[in-house]
C-alpha cells in the first residue's frame, strides 16, 4: 500500500509506517508543504497513493470531485501524539484495507471510524 502524508501527519509516522513495510511519503520530504490541496489529491492519484491527513477539506473535495480514487484517512483524534496516531493507523490499515484500494474516504476519531466508498452519490 502506498500512502501520502499531509503536512499535519508528523514524519515520525511516515518512519513507522515505513517500518510497517508501507511504501509511504511526507510532502515535506518532497518540499511540497505549500501544495494545494488540489494539487495533493492530483499528485496521489498519478502516484495511486493514499492521503493521510488531518484536514477535512480533502473529504469535501474527493466528494464533490465524483472519482473513486484516491482514498483518504481522515484522522479525527483527540489527541494527536504519535504514538496514538500510529496505533489508530494499524488498526485502519488492518481493517480497511480491501476499502482503501477500491477507493473511499474512511474518517477516523480515537473511538471509531467511519469509511464511505467512493465514488460518493447522493442516493
Amino acid at each position: 500500500m502506498k500512502l501520502l502524508a499531509d503536512t499535519g501527519i508528523s514524519p515520525r509516522t511516515v518512519n513507522w509506517l515505513r517500518s510497517q513495510g508501507y511504501d509511504a511519503i511526507h510532502l515535506v520530504e518532497e518540499n511540497l508543504e505549500r501544495l494545494a490541496d488540489e494539487e495533493i489529491i492530483v499528485k496521489a492519484r498519478q502516484e495511486e497513493r493514499i492521503i493521510l491527513t488531518l484536514d477535512l477539506d480533502f473529504g469535501y473535495l474527493l466528494a464533490v470531485s465524483g472519482t473513486s480514487f484516491p482514498s483518504i484517512i481522515i484522522l479525527r483524534v483527540k489527541n494527536a501524539k504519535v504514538h496514538i496516531i500510529n496505533d489508530r493507523l494499524e488498526d485502519v490499515l488492518a481493517r480497511c484495507a480491501e476499502d482503501l484500494q477500491e477507493g473511499a474516504i474512511v474518517s477516523v476519531s480515537s473511538e471509531s471510524l467511519r469509511v464511505r466508498k467512493l465514488p460518493v452519490s447522493d442516493r
